[in-house]
């Protein structure tokens, strides 16, 4: 059987073909198997001011990020899979995106499947990915269920936290301690929409902090 050959992003060797989404964003369009995502609309952000210091983890080709960078001078994107094609996006739309190669975790090293690809990948705490960043008033969050791993006390001064939730068999247990800490904290929902009978797929929590920044 015939098969066309893939690049290690999802990307046929020797084209660049591009598009461009109705509001603008230019993305390299990337083979049916890499699993790339080029639009948010189960993401809220209208809300990012321009000091926000905005983390997205679980960035893929950067559909959030680039957006965010049009609200924010503060940026920092975080991927383990497709950070190549990434950071190309995060160029070819003019910049403004710190892109870093890396998972959420607790510091271990984990294998990553996405796509038709698996990579050993070392994973940062949402504490140091926010050093790196120089703090973190707004994240999102989309890392199949390494989101669990969050430690409550590293979301102490997120004002805003835009994350889907997963169950098994995406990732581990849920988190309720971290569950209990934004319920204390932040006025929240979790959106479940019909793009969300995805299995392991709780919802997508929208959260503000409650006593403001």
């Amino acid at each position: 059987m015939y098969r066309k050959h893939v690049g290690k992003n999802g990307i046929e060797p020797g084209h660049t073909p591009l598009f461009t989404t109705s509001d603008g964003v230019t993305f390299r369009r990337m083979a049916h198997g890499a699993d790339a995502v080029y639009v948010v609309g189960e993401y809220r952000f209208d809300d990012i001011r321009p000091d926000d210091i905005v983390l997205d983890i679980g960035a893929n080709v950067g559909a959030f990020c680039i957006r965010a960078a049009r609200r924010s001078r503060h940026v920092l994107a975080v991927e383990p899979i497709l950070t190549e094609a990434l950071r190309e996006n995060v160029e070819r739309n003019g910049g403004g995106v710190t892109v870093v190669d890396g998972a959420l975790g607790t510091g271990e090293s984990v294998r990553i499947a996405w796509g038709e690809r698996t990579l050993a990948v070392a994973t940062r705490t949402l504490g140091e990915f926010a050093a790196m960043a120089g703090g973190c008033d707004f994240l999102k969050c989309d890392c199949e269920g390494a989101e669990w791993s969050i430690r409550p006390r590293d979301l102490d001064g997120v004002h805003r936290i835009e994350m889907e939730l997963h169950m098994p068999p995406i990732g581990g247990p849920v988190n309720r301690t971290l569950l209990d800490y934004i319920g204390e904290h932040y006025d929240f929902e979790i959106e479940r929409t019909p793009g969300y009978d995805v299995k392991g797929v709780i919802g997508v929590l929208h959260a503000v902090r409650k006593n403001g920044r």
